[in-house]
């Protein structure tokens, strides 16, 4: 059952077979950073100069402050490969945003964001009924990569003062 007194740990440990997500700490900036360091990751991405280190900082700064942040590790290498979290919580209206992902390029292509995506959502659906990511419109690599793990186009949004199109893409929890 989904209650409020069940307390949606926003930073578990969680760990699958090729893959481990652990809170973000401070400690893990250079390690991220360097994962991040790659300007064909952010292409399509709002921020496209993400790579740079000054524009970085402050994803990481933002990403420690929201108490939802992962670093994504390689089992075999145990590296920092990636990142994701979870954000904009509502335990009333059951539901929460995965988003703010990314993978180094040589981890793209499915099974790795797949585990990623797997992980938290099987984490977020003993806590919540919806599960809703949000996709900038010019991203069409994520949009397709929703698509591969089940996410339907739901609806769309701005950001007051930005002329930016935010694609809402959202899975539900199945209940047998």
């Amino acid at each position: 059952m989904y209650s409020a007194l069940n307390k949606f740990n926003l930073q578990p440990t969680l760990i699958g077979k090729i893959i481990r997500l652990s809170p973000l700490k401070e400690n893990h900036f250079n390690d991220l950073f360097m994962a991040a360091s790659d300007p064909l990751i952010w292409q399509q991405h709002p921020n496209p100069d993400r790579y740079k280190e000054s524009v970085f900082k402050n994803f990481f700064s933002e990403a420690l402050k929201s108490g939802g942040a992962f670093v994504v590790i390689d089992l075999k290498t145990e590296k920092i490969i990636g990142s994701s979290r979870y954000y904009d919580l509502d335990l009333q209206k059951s539901q929460v945003v995965i988003g703010y992902t990314f993978l180094m390029r040589k981890y793209w292509g499915g099974v790795y964001n797949r585990e990623l995506k797997s992980l938290m959502l099987e984490h977020a659906f003993g806590f919540v009924k919806t599960v809703h990511f949000h996709v900038d419109e010019k991203n069409t690599r994520s949009q397709i990569a929703m698509e591969k793990i089940g996410g339907r186009r739901t609806g769309e949004f701005c950001k007051p003062g930005s002329k930016q199109l935010t694609l809402i893409y959202t899975i539900e929890k199945i209940i047998n």
